[in-house]
């Protein structure tokens, strides 16, 4: 073999070598496909939470429901057809808002871009943002994400309300999350209401003992008994999550457990079991006003979204992007 050939031959291993594959899922996906994509969602989660402080909540919430069923795909958003119960119209997500957000974003990014950005991405990114719009940490979510073709109301099974500790952790540890995650993230609790209708046991008739839940302040149960009369049918008057700041994404969800005051049981019980607690009195802010040390969960709330944003990811030529997220493209 001559010098040239060789150097030729050279030439080729480094060209194959340093050639990689587009990206198919990582930090600012849509930088060359739709590099105005992120600041198009910003401006409408914007315009949003200035005129509605919910959706915070209603982000966070449709965010955790449609990552616990099939993973991150956009799969909640798909509406029901004759032929099809889907996951929106199951129990726990009747009551899932901000679909008109997602959905007033994927046309104007369709209008911008057709095709590129998936109903996935639009939520990961839309809660992203909305987090810190609220006063929470800056999360980093990967993008690339592709939405799903399947959506089965019957496949809906997320942690409720009246779980235990250990079923909680069941839950977690079933899409890959540990205790950790779990405590972390029920922190999205700082923002949001709960109907009367999933604690009102806690108030009158505690696991069939005909009194109050002991584990809740005895002053938060009277103001909450004006609030949930005993009997009242539907779903009943909505109650803030969090007694001390509702619309602001802080710590003080946990410091409000500290006191008693959770207001789901599974919220509360994450103070009583030794698995959580340590987490629960960590997570709350210390001290007097004016001597206030920081509180470590914002950064791990900030790691475990990015962790659930991961599970079940669709990637390169899996799933497909929707043309619009209530509809599979046919």
């Amino acid at each position: 073999m001559d010098k040239l050939t060789f150097v030729a031959g050279l030439l080729v291993m480094l060209m194959v070598a340093t050639t990689t594959a587009a990206p198919t899922y990582g930090l600012n996906f849509y930088r060359n496909s739709c590099p105005g994509a992120e600041n198009i969602i910003r401006a409408a989660v914007i315009a949003k939470w200035n005129s509605d402080k919910t959706i915070t909540a209603g982000l966070l919430r449709m965010f955790f429901h449609d990552c616990f069923v099939t993973g991150c795909d956009a799969s909640i958003l798909i509406l029901s057809t004759p032929g099809n119960q889907a996951e929106i119209d199951a129990g726990p997500n009747l009551t899932i808002h901000g679909q008109d957000l997602i959905n007033t974003i994927k046309t104007n990014l369709e209008a911008a871009c057709p095709g590129v950005v998936s109903c996935a991405d639009i939520i990961a990114l839309a809660t992203r943002d909305v987090v810190l719009l609220a006063g929470g940490p800056q999360i980093l979510f990967p993008t690339g994400r592709r939405d799903g073709v399947v959506s089965l109301a019957s496949a809906v099974d997320v942690p409720g309300p009246t779980d235990t500790v250990t079923q909680a952790i069941a839950a977690f540890n079933s899409i890959g999350l540990n205790v950790n995650d779990l405590t972390t993230l029920l922190g999205a609790h700082t923002v949001g209401v709960a109907h009367c209708l999933f604690f009102s046991d806690r108030l009158y008739n505690f696991q069939g003992t005909g009194v109050a839940d002991p584990t809740m302040a005895p002053a938060l149960v009277a103001t909450l008994k004006s609030v949930c009369p005993q009997g009242a049918s539907g779903l009943g008057n909505p109650v803030a999550l969090d007694q001390g700041t509702e619309f602001i994404v802080d710590t003080s969800y946990f410091q409000q457990l500290q006191l008693n005051h959770g207001i789901l049981q599974i919220d509360q019980e994450l103070t009583h079991d030794p698995r959580t607690s340590g987490l629960v009195k960590s997570f709350a802010p210390q001290g007097r006003a004016g001597q206030f040390n920081p509180s470590p969960w914002g950064f791990s709330f900030a790691r475990s979204m990015v962790k659930l944003g991961n599970v079940g990811v669709l990637t390169g030529t899996k799933g497909q992007i929707r043309k619009t997220c209530g509809a599979i493209n046919t």
